[in-house]
Parts: C-alpha cells; sequence; structure tokens
C-alpha cells in the first residue's frame, strides 16, 4: 500500500493534475476542496502529507496549516501559494509548512517535494544505525527522529529537524543560505527566506533568548553557525 496523500485545492483543474501525477508516482492520494473537510480528513484518516493550498474557501491555508501544528501528531506539509505572495509564503513556513510551490509549477516537481519531505519524515526507510547526536541538554535520535531539551520532548517539523541534526553533525562551521538549501532541502535554487524562517523557529524553540542566540548564530555577510553548548 502506498502513502497517503492528502491533496486540498479548491480548482478542480490543479487538482485533478495533481492528484494524476501523484497517483502515477504510486501514492495513494485523497482530495478535498475547502479548509474545514481538510482537517475532518486528517482527524479520519491521518495521511502521510498534506499538499496544502494557501487560498481556499471558509477555513483558509494559513489556518489549516496552524490547526495542524497544533495537533500532535506533526503531519508534513507541503504548501501551494500563488506566484508574488511571499509575506503569506514566509507566513506559511512560520506557522510550520515543511516545503512550498508557487503556482503556476511543475506537477513533476511536486512530485519530487513530496518524496524529499516523506523521505526526511522518516516515511521511508531510514539508513541504518543513525546516530544520537547530543549537545549538553539537547539531544537528537536521528534513527526515532525525537529531539529533546532539558529532557523535554520537541515539536519539530521535518524541516526544522533536518536542520537541526545538519547544524548538530557540522558543529562550528559557517554556512551560506544558498548551502543550506541544497544541502538539506535538497534545492539548486529557491527562495533563501526559507532558511531564514526555520532559523527564526528553530531559535524560538531552543533559545533561552532568541535575540541572543547562543547555539545558532548569525555570521554577518554569510549566514550561519552552530555553537555547541559543550
Amino acid at each position: 500500500m502506498g502513502q497517503r496523500i492528502l491533496v486540498v485545492d479548491d480548482d478542480p483543474t490543479v487538482s485533478d493534475v495533481v492528484c494524476r501525477y501523484l497517483r502515477l508516482a504510486g501514492f495513494e492520494v485523497g482530495m478535498v476542496a475547502d479548509g474545514a473537510a481538510a482537517l475532518a480528513v486528517a482527524d479520519r484518516d491521518a495521511p502521510d502529507l498534506v499538499v496544502l493550498d494557501l487560498m481556499l474557501p471558509g477555513i483558509d491555508g494559513l489556518e489549516v496549516c496552524r490547526r495542524l501544528r497544533a495537533r500532535p501528531h506533526q503531519i508534513p506539509i507541503v504548501m501551494l501559494t500563488a506566484l508574488g505572495d511571499e509575506a503569506d509564503r514566509v507566513l506559511g513556513l512560520e506557522l510550520g509548512a515543511d516545503d512550498y510551490l508557487a503556482k503556476p509549477f511543475s506537477p513533476r516537481e511536486l512530485v519530487l517535494r513530496v518524496r524529499s519531505v516523506l523521505r526526511r519524515a522518516g516515511a521511508e526507510p531510514a539508513p541504518a544505525a543513525a546516530p544520537m547526536l547530543v549537545d549538553g541538554d539537547l539531544v537528537l535520535d536521528t534513527g526515532r527522529r525525537l529531539a529533546r531539551l532539558r529532557g523535554v520532548e520537541l515539536t519539530l517539523t521535518v524541516r526544522e529537524f533536518d536542520l537541526l541534526a545538519f547544524f548538530m553533525r557540522n558543529p562550528s562551521r559557517a554556512f551560506r543560505r544558498a548551502e543550506l538549501l541544497e544541502r538539506v532541502w535538497g534545492w539548486d535554487f529557491g527562495d533563501q527566506s526559507t532558511v531564514t524562517v526555520h532559523v527564526r523557529r528553530l531559535r524560538e524553540k531552543l533559545e533561552d533568548d532568541p535575540a541572543t542566540p547562543r547555539r545558532i548564530v548569525t555570521v554577518w555577510g554569510v549566514g550561519y553557525r552552530y555553537e555547541m553548548a559543550t
């Protein structure tokens, strides 16, 4: 049985194309056209990933994203936005979307993004012997994809976990945002504000004072560097 994808879009033409390509790629696909239905189906069927349009009747995509992220089970989200809606795109990432595509987009690229997010979320088999990453009171179990700070489990999205794991595996080295996009997201092009938003969210969850971070520090004119606490 294939992984289950829920497509949420009120444009029947877009939904039909997206569903057809996902099914050809081997996924089980469900489709709804509004936010209320999306939340109901997510509760009932627990899909492996949601492809979520922002412009929805009733409950919009941003609110759907926020409500899904408030739930214990973190369903990966690939967000669809209108071309040029940068503010909504950034807000969607801040609310916890794992990836995004701007319309019009290539259905083949969407399938690649879906596979990438699922692979990183652990829906596809993980490499053997995944290590524990430890930095003082911060512990990442990369095999089970669990993060704990001072013994308390952190709620991290797929990309937040991947970015933190990458930083912890490569401490004391400065990375450009474009390099992080390539190494963590697998993109050789894209909106670098995606990295900025994810760093901001990680700081809010990790740092005692996000305004003066001690772990994920800014290297002016370059990008970011992770400093081990121990």
